[in-house]
């Protein structure tokens, strides 16, 4: 083992923090700037990997410490091998390096080489094309032993950094517009509706799409069920878009486009959208694609809580030398969302900073369509933890003196507050960034749009899986749902006005 022998333990310090190799002293200061041993200081879920990299780095430093020669050769000792004057070996050494030829040598070692070598270089006797096969191939090997650690480093930078230079990327690109303040009125029309008064015009179709949410989007009865059962008893006409929103944006976007075109050639009337998660993502790839054919038909867009910029879950599951790689992450989401949701695994990917940036290069929203952006933190404190979810009901039999055939009506919870908490906990730990559990606070604003930050804490799941615990002196998510959707009534109006201005 190689703790029982101190030459080894020897031979790999050197090659981490500088030292003799054949008599070669060699520094990686500059290269490793003391990273190993401060590289997952400052973060407690990577130490596993830390081992595994250090394990890795020492390993490769044993390899090509020892290393000098291949077995076709004799190997000699650092004391029998022949002096070279110091410049004409840089020169040699690079000129074969540069060009990926090395001289080759006869098996004899009365043979002399058939490849000339500089004048000045001295050879041992009977010896002379062994000694400078060695050094030769033993700096190829060396030269590997460098590129491979480098190699290392470079994956434990990816690793650390992951999404950090990612999150909030739309807020720094060039010649984005300004974002509008819109909380303040948003929770008037929050306290207005709370007192009864409701002024959504039915002379409108309201839309509402689904998001992933949790991967229970087309799995959740109750997704957007009371949102929609709460505008139709004020009178209006609202549709849930039956969309697979585990499919693709491309996909689901042209599924929108045609919901659109179906709701406003029955109704004549034109289309506000409310998009949740995904679903957001979906609604304005669809507005940004096909505005040409939409533009007559659609009277606004909120998006809620929904990842426009891109989502740092998605991107560090995905992208390579990220946590997928070491706990199989990317494996079991593709089991997860292509098995037992009968998903696409490109919904996920479209979710990345890659594919939001390569996609917004070509698809931007329209600058005269009214946004609004709806944007919450979770919560993390312990008490979120016992917090349940109400996803879905299931209708049992009554056992007992009542009504025959009555059967009762059994909730069916899961703890997605505590899901949301926790991931809301590893983006605040690792990126110093506030997010509601999935999409962090600054990839969820538009550029150009209305943003709504309510001080209250909300989840990602918390917009369409309702609490069991919720708090009746707050507003509901129908509530909340109704009041961004009178926001983008209000800025679609002022809007319009500030157009007819500007031609006028």
């Amino acid at each position: 083992m190689d703790g029982g022998n101190p030459d080894r333990i020897k031979s790999a310090t050197p090659f981490l923090n500088g030292g003799l190799r054949n008599n070669v002293h060699i520094s990686y200061e500059n290269r490793n700037d003391g990273l190993i041993p401060q590289l997952f200081t400052s973060v407690p879920t990577l130490n596993e990997a830390a081992s595994y990299l250090a394990e890795t780095t020492s390993y490769f430093s044993r390899c090509f410490t020892d290393y000098s020669v291949e077995p076709d050769y004799s190997v000699v000792s650092e004391q029998e091998l022949t002096t070279f004057p110091s410049e004409q070996t840089r020169e040699y050494l690079d000129t074969c390096s540069s060009s990926g030829r090395y001289p080759t040598f006869s098996e004899s070692s009365d043979t002399e080489t058939a490849t000339s070598v500089p004048d000045g270089i001295s050879r041992s006797p009977g010896d002379s094309s062994q000694n400078s096969g060695a050094i030769v191939v033993a700096d190829h090997s060396h030269q590997i032993g460098i590129s491979l650690f480098q190699g290392l480093i470079d994956r434990a930078r990816r690793t650390v950094r992951g999404s950090a230079d990612d999150i909030g990327w739309i807020e720094r690109a060039p010649g984005m517009p300004p974002v509008e303040d819109g909380t303040d009125r948003f929770m008037e029309i929050i306290d207005e509706i709370r007192h009864g008064v409701h002024r959504l015009p039915n002379s409108m179709i309201y839309l509402l799409v689904p998001g992933m949410a949790g991967l229970f989007s087309n799995h959740g009865p109750l997704y957007f069920v009371n949102t929609k059962i709460s505008l139709s008893k004020m009178g209006l006409a609202c549709h849930i878009a039956k969309i697979h929103s585990e499919a693709s944006v491309e996909k689901n976007a042209r599924e929108i486009k045609e919901y659109i075109e179906e709701i406003y050639w029955g109704s004549q009337k034109r289309v506000l959208l409310l998009g949740h998660s995904k679903g957001g993502v979906d609604a304005a790839a669809a507005l940004s694609m096909y505005w040409s054919d939409l533009k007559d038909k659609v009277a606004g867009l909120v998006l809620a809580q929904s990842p426009y910029g891109g989502s740092p879950i998605a991107s560090d599951i995905l992208r390579e030398g990220q946590l997928g790689d070491y706990v199989n992450l990317r494996k079991l989401m593709e089991i997860l969302i292509c098995k037992v949701i009968k998903g696409d695994m490109q919904a996920l990917e479209d979710l990345t900073y890659e594919r939001r940036k390569e996609f917004l290069r070509k698809h931007q929203l329209p600058p005269e369509l009214p946004v609004v952006s709806f944007i919450t933190e979770a919560g993390i404190s312990p008490a979120v933890l016992a917090t349940l979810s109400r996803v879905a009901h299931a209708e049992v039999p009554i056992v007992g003196p009542l009504t025959a055939g009555q059967r009762a009506k059994v909730p069916v919870v899961i703890p997605l507050g505590a899901a949301m908490a926790a991931c809301a906990q590893l983006l605040q730990i690792r990126y110093g960034e506030k997010s509601d559990g999935l999409v962090t606070c600054r990839d969820a604003q538009i550029p150009g749009s209305i943003v709504v930050r309510p001080k209250r804490k909300l989840d990602h799941a918390w917009m369409v899986y309702s609490a069991l615990d919720d708090d009746p002196t707050e507003a509901n998510a129908s509530q909340v749902c109704e009041a961004l959707l009178f926001l983008l009534v209000e800025a679609g109006l002022r809007k319009r006005h500030e157009l007819a201005m500007k031609d006028e």
